[in-house]
């Protein structure tokens, strides 16, 4: 049905017609920095909206100095943030809801993906020549309901790290392509390593495990620090690594600091995977999902040559969503309120 979802709007003009292609071919057809973020309690507010903002340009900013091929006409950036990019996305996300609250089904809320896209185009007129398009995508999202099984997620270890992953762009939906062979059917995501042993991130998630703690180096630890005395640790990727800096995971380690959960930002890392006693993933669709099983190649030598169905696997499995992930789960649902902003607001 014309104008039904998904819709795409660029530099603030929804394009007809509306229905746009899913989101994944829209990332594999436009290049550039991108952010994904969604509505909260029946589209009413905009989830980390200002988070996000700051996040599309830190990746702007990073794509400019590492893959200027993509930026080819060449400004200052903070200027060109503050008058032109910065308005248009604004307008594009206004535009785009309008229309959008008005198509979306009972039930779901909104999946918002903003992507500045570098171009070369000059104006016919006399107009201020503009360095970039803004294209906006907003498509129904059902969110899943956190602790049921058939919400937890199932990953496999498959693939190496991404390029520039300082950056959120859009190439990485192209390139990550040729792991696909590799998900055997129950698996919802593929997690990253270099070595396959040191699990770095997903392809579309940051990727974390809760520990069990060594009680001899806790009592050598000594009292000093409430936190020596907790029985369990998070344990996540650091971003020098060559991981993602989502939004989520930020939150997440605020979360673990202010509640007094000790974490620490090192690779999980399979070989240990005995004192595992929980994992999730997070991002900003699924937010905090907890994971009931991965599964890693027993073998790295030659994966990138093979078929899943040829993969010797070794697999860990995990039950229900977990104390230490419940926890934050329920603390992040808590910052989604106060940190939400008003679609009204968006609107005006």
């Amino acid at each position: 049905m014309e104008g039904s979802l998904p819709l795409l709007v660029k530099n603030g003009v929804v394009i007809q017609p509306s229905n746009a292609a899913p989101v994944s071919a829209f990332l594999q057809t436009y290049s550039g920095a991108y952010t994904t973020f969604r509505t909260h309690e029946n589209a009413s507010y905009v989830m980390f909206w200002e988070r996000h903002l700051r996040r599309l340009v830190q990746s702007v900013e990073i794509l400019g100095e590492r893959r200027p091929d993509l930026y080819p006409l060449k400004c200052r950036f903070e200027s060109s943030w503050d008058i032109f990019i910065r308005p248009l996305v604004d307008s594009s996300l206004k535009n785009g809801l309008a229309l959008a609250l008005k198509k979306r089904k009972h039930g779901e809320e909104l999946a918002i993906t903003s992507l500045v896209h570098g171009t070369t185009d000059q104006p016919d007129d006399d107009s201020v020549v503009r360095p970039c398009d803004v294209y906006v995508h907003i498509g129904g999202y059902l969110p899943m309901k956190f602790g049921l099984s058939d919400s937890a997620a199932c990953l496999a270890l498959v693939g190496q790290s991404r390029e520039i992953a300082m950056s959120k762009f859009s190439e990485w939906a192209r390139t990550r392509k040729y792991l696909e062979k590799l998900r055997a059917p129950l698996v919802t995501e593929l997690l990253l390593s270099n070595d396959g042993d040191h699990i770095l991130e997903g392809t579309v998630t940051n990727f974390f495990v809760v520990c069990r703690r060594d009680m001899n180096q806790m009592s050598d630890e000594g009292p000093t620090n409430p936190n020596n005395m907790h029985p369990y640790v998070v344990q996540t990727a650091p971003l020098n690594d060559g991981v993602l800096p989502g939004v989520i995971r930020q939150i997440v380690l605020e979360i673990c600091s202010s509640m007094g959960i000790p974490f620490c930002e090192v690779a999980p890392s399979w070989s240990k995977h005995g004192i595992w006693v929980e994992a999730f993933v997070t991002n900003s669709l699924r937010l905090v999902q907890h994971v009931k099983r991965i599964q890693v190649p027993s073998s790295w030598e030659g994966l990138q040559s093979k078929s899943w169905e040829e993969v010797s696997w070794e697999m860990k499995d995990f039950k229900g969503g977990g104390f230490i992930t419940s926890l934050i789960q329920a603390e992040l649902m808590k910052r989604v309120s106060s940190e939400g902003y008003s679609v009204t607001k968006l609107r005006r």
